[in-house]
């Protein structure tokens, strides 16, 4: 093997041993059964050992068989791999924990043995109980509870392993089994009243009789409010829909304004695609204006749909909450309560009538608007420009458009083409003179002159 090979070897191997992680579940094979120990090739640089003991049917085993360990340091003092069956089993049930489980919920678990300060519990793994968090009746004596599985309030819980748990956080258990038959009891879709218990920026709380609800900002009113307060207040009783209940997390939707229809019902009779409509701005985004039309019902009109020749880069420069605009309705999407807007449909296209204003070979006499690498650009009506591309401008060759032209100068040109659909005006300069073929110029070669004529035969 040739050295360089070798060395990508070497280097493809140094990647693989980097990408095993300590502190992670690793996958390795048995590859020697010893009396006391098992020897387990995990892919590193060398093997791990475990102790058969950590093994529930050390027998069974056999040379081949893939086992999960938990890696707990690629290196010891001695430079072996140190593995764990035992805490690999302990790290799933944490992941499991992690994953099924959050702070404030309840958790099974069987204390195992007093230690100073508080009682150990398992619950999959280790977990702690500080004795100010036992109930008062185990206070003074928490070796009562070693052997009895209960239920215990996690208080505490990180990414490192640690979880705090509390006896205490039991009792409010009959609590939790009074909300449950709440929960029961309630309907979806019946009307329930209620007192509004407390109001945040995206809802309103309301006491259900032992059960709180939540009524979002989106479900008070058809209508565009900013915050909740605008229509409730802390101690009014609420008659509201129940419009959806989750029994696993005990919570309750509420709404307001499904007491009433809604607006969007009769939309497409109301609004129909192609009626001129009225709405106040209530909202300016970048891309668009949103107009109500009545309490309920708002359209967008994308900035796209503003003007049809003018280029529009900041909506506030035209528009102001609270203005009253006039709109036609272009698109309506029922379903999803979207109804498209446009401003510019007030007014004709004027590039529907650009062919005939400006035909193919006619002449035109207008001010250069604004000159780029590419060519030159005549305003022909306000926000309408055609260009002369730079091989339109002379027959002879030039670096830039501003070698011949100036912005502002006025100039006489002929209409190439007219694209109305791609709002495309090509005009051409050069084609109102004739081409000269300087033969006598020594910096003319025989091939630039058959290139020229090529071009005067254009």
């Amino acid at each position: 093997m040739e050295e360089a090979d070798f060395e990508k070897l070497l280097q493809e191997q140094e990647e693989k041993w980097d990408a095993i992680k300590e502190k992670e579940l690793v996958r390795g094979k048995i590859v020697k059964i010893a009396p006391e120990e098992i020897f387990i090739d995990i892919g590193y640089k060398s093997e791990g050992v475990i102790s058969k003991e950590e093994f529930s049917h050390p027998e069974e085993l056999k040379l081949g068989d893939e086992v999960e360990l938990f890696l707990q340091y690629k290196q010891d003092r001695e430079g072996c791999v140190v593995v764990s069956k035992k805490k690999a089993e302990r790290f799933k049930n944490w992941r499991k924990i992690i994953e099924d489980y959050k702070v404030g919920e309840l958790i099974e678990g069987e204390a195992i043995r007093a230690i100073r300060g508080g009682l150990i519990v398992d619950v999959g793994v280790e977990a702690f109980i500080p004795s100010p968090m036992l109930s008062a009746k185990y206070f003074r004596s928490p070796t009562q509870l070693i052997k009895q599985k209960q239920k215990f309030k996690i208080v505490q819980m990180d990414k490192e392993g640690n979880i705090i748990l509390s006896q205490q956080g039991v009792i409010q258990e009959e609590g939790r089994r009074k909300r449950a038959k709440l929960l029961d009891e309630l309907k979806k879709g019946e009307s329930v009243k209620g007192v509004i218990k407390s109001i945040t920026d995206f809802g309103a709380f309301i006491d259900l009789g032992g059960i709180d609800g939540l009524l979002h900002i989106t479900d008070i009113t058809w209508g565009r409010i900013s915050h909740p307060s605008e229509m409730l207040a802390v101690g009014d009783e609420v008659e509201v829909l129940i419009l959806n209940i989750d029994k696993q997390k005990g919570r309750v939707s509420l709404g307001l304004k499904q007491k009433t229809p809604s607006p969007w019902e009769e939309i497409d009779n109301k609004y129909p695609v192609g009626a001129k409509v009225k709405g106040k701005v209530t909202n300016i985004k970048p891309y668009g204006i949103f107009l109500e039309l009545e309490k309920g019902v708002e359209g967008l009109v994308h900035i796209s749909e503003v003007s049809w020749t003018k280029r529009i880069n900041r909506l506030e420069e035209m528009f102001a909450i609270g203005d009253l605009v006039e709109a036609v309705v272009l698109n309506l999407d029922k379903q999803n309560y979207r109804l498209g807007l446009g401003v510019k449909q007030l007014e004709e296209d004027p590039w529907t009538k650009i062919a005939d204003k400006y035909p193919v070979g006619s002449k035109v006499k207008k001010k250069i608007h604004n000159l780029t690498d590419y060519g030159a650009f005549l305003e022909l009506e306000p926000g309408i420009d055609g260009l002369i591309h730079i091989s339109d401008i002379s027959w002879e060759r030039i670096a830039h458009p501003q070698d011949v032209l100036k912005k502002g100068q006025e100039i006489e040109v002929i209409v190439l083409s007219v694209e109305p659909e791609k709002r495309k005006i090509r005009l051409g300069l050069k084609q109102l003179t004739s081409k000269k073929v300087e033969s006598s110029s020594p910096s003319h070669s025989p091939l630039g002159e058959a290139e020229g004529a090529g071009e005067a035969g254009e």
